[in-house]
C-alpha cells in the first residue's frame, strides 16, 4: 500500500501513463487481494495457518521482484495483481492465525498488534519511498519489497501450527504441546483443546446452513457491511494518493509531497499504537463511531480546502489545515475501522459456518 504512492509519480513518467492506466496500476492490486480472498478459506484448511502465510510470503516475492523488473505498463499491472493475491491471503490468515493462538484475554490487543505491524510496515515503506525519491528509482521502490517477504518466509519456518487447525486435522497430541507452550499451564492448555474439540463436534454447514439459518445469514451480511464500511472510508484511496493530494494541497515539490505523506504515515502508527491498549477498554461499538465521526469530519474539511485549492482562492495556511485534516482522517481509522472491523468480523461468526 505505501510503496505505491512514492513511486507513482515516477512510474507515470517513466511510462507516459494516462490517469486510467495510472488508477490500473494502483487499483491492480486490490483485483488481486479479491482472487486471493475468494481461496483464503480453501487454502488455509488445506495447508493450515502456517503454510498459507508462506505462500503469501512466496508471492511477495515474485510480485516485487516482478515489478521491479517491468519493461512495461502490462507487465506491472500483472505484477501487482500477484501482489495483490498474496496481500489477499496475508490479509485473511494472518488475523486468523492470531486469533486461534492468542488467549480470549489478549485476543482484541493481538489483532490490534497486526494493524500496528501493517502501519509499521506502510512508514517504512514510506521512508523508503522518500530515500528514493531524490533519485527517482521507482523500481528500488518496488523491489526492496521483496526483502521483508523473504525474512517472513525464513521467520514462518519457526512458528508452529494453530491448535485448531491441528485438532480440525485429529493432530490432537501436537494441538496440545502447542497450547503448552502458548499457556501459564497444562491445565489451560488441556481445557482449551477440550473447548476446541467440542466446537469441532459442530458440524460444519457452509452454504446448506447459511440458507436456512437466518441467524448465520445476518452474521455473514454484517460481516460483509463492516468490510465494505471500512473501504468505503476511504482511507485507502489517501494512502495510495497522498503525495497526489499533497501536491493538489500547494506542496509543489517531490520532497515536501513525501515529508508530508511520511508524516501522515507515522500519524497512522502512533495511533495504531494507541489502539492496541484501548481496543478491549473502550468497547467496539463506541470506537466505531467515534472513528467514522472524525473521518466524516476529517474528509469533509479536506475536501473544503482542496476546492479552494482548485478554485486558486486558497491561502498557504489552508496547505497545513490539509496536511492536519489528512492527519485526523488517518488517527480516526487508525483506532477504529482499521483494527475493530477484523475483530469483530473473527467474534460474530458462528464456529459451526467459520470454514
Amino acid at each position: 500500500m505505501g510503496v505505491i504512492a512514492g513511486a507513482l509519480p515516477f512510474i507515470t513518467d517513466h511510462f507516459v501513463l494516462t490517469s486510467r492506466l495510472q488508477e490500473w496500476v494502483v487499483s491492480s492490486m486490490m483485483l488481486g487481494a479479491a482472487i486471493g480472498a475468494l481461496f483464503n478459506g480453501w487454502l488455509s484448511f488445506r495447508l493450515g495457518r502456517k503454510y498459507s502465510l508462506m505462500a503469501g510470503a512466496i508471492l511477495f516475492v515474485l510480485g516485487s521482484i516482478g515489478s521491479a523488473f517491468a519493461t512495461s505498463v502490462e507487465m506491472l499491472i500483472a505484477a501487482r495483481v500477484v501482489l495483490g493475491i498474496a496481500v489477499g491471503i496475508a490479509s485473511y490468515t494472518a488475523p486468523l492465525y492470531l486469533s486461534e493462538m492468542a488467549s480470549e484475554n489478549v485476543r482484541g490487543k493481538m489483532i490490534s498488534m497486526y494493524q500496528l505491524m501493517v502501519t509499521l510496515g506502510i512508514v517504512l515503506a514510506f521512508l523508503s519511498d522518500t530515500a528514493f525519491s531524490y533519485s527517482g528509482n521507482w523500481r528500488a521502490m518496488l523491489g526492496v519489497l521483496a526483502l521483508p517477504a523473504v525474512l517472513l518466509i525464513i521467520l514462518v519456518v519457526f512458528l508452529p501450527n494453530s491448535p485448531r487447525w491441528l485438532a480440525e486435522k485429529g493432530r490432537h497430541i501436537e494441538a496440545e504441546e502447542v497450547l503448552r507452550m502458548l499457556r501459564d499451564t497444562s491445565e489451560k492448555a488441556r481445557e482449551e483443546l477440550n473447548e476446541i474439540r467440542e466446537s469441532l463436534k459442530l458440524k460444519q454447514g457452509g452454504w446448506a446452513l447459511f440458507k436456512i439459518n437466518r441467524n448465520v445469514r445476518r452474521a455473514v451480511f454484517l460481516g460483509m457491511l463492516l468490510q465494505a464500511m471500512q473501504q468505503f472510508t476511504g482511507m485507502n484511496i489517501i494512502m495510495y494518493y497522498a503525495p497526489r493530494i499533497f501536491k493538489m494541497a500547494g506542496f509543489t515539490t517531490t520532497e515536501q509531497q513525501m515529508i508530508a505523506t511520511l508524516v501522515v504515515g507515522l500519524t497512522f502508527m502512533f495511533a495504531t499504537f494507541i489502539a492496541v491498549f484501548t481496543v478491549d477498554k473502550a468497547g467496539r461499538k463506541p470506537a466505531l463511531k467515534i472513528g467514522f465521526s472524525v473521518m466524516a469530519l476529517g474528509t469533509l474539511v479536506l475536501g473544503y480546502c482542496l476546492m479552494q485549492f482548485d478554485n486558486g482562492t486558497a491561502s498557504s495556511g489552508l496547505s497545513w489545515l490539509s496536511v492536519g485534516m489528512t492527519m485526523m482522517c488517518i488517527a480516526g481509522y487508525a483506532m477504529s475501522a482499521a483494527p475493530v472491523v477484523w475483530i469483530l468480523c473473527s467474534e460474530i461468526q458462528p464456529l459451526k459456518c467459520r470454514d
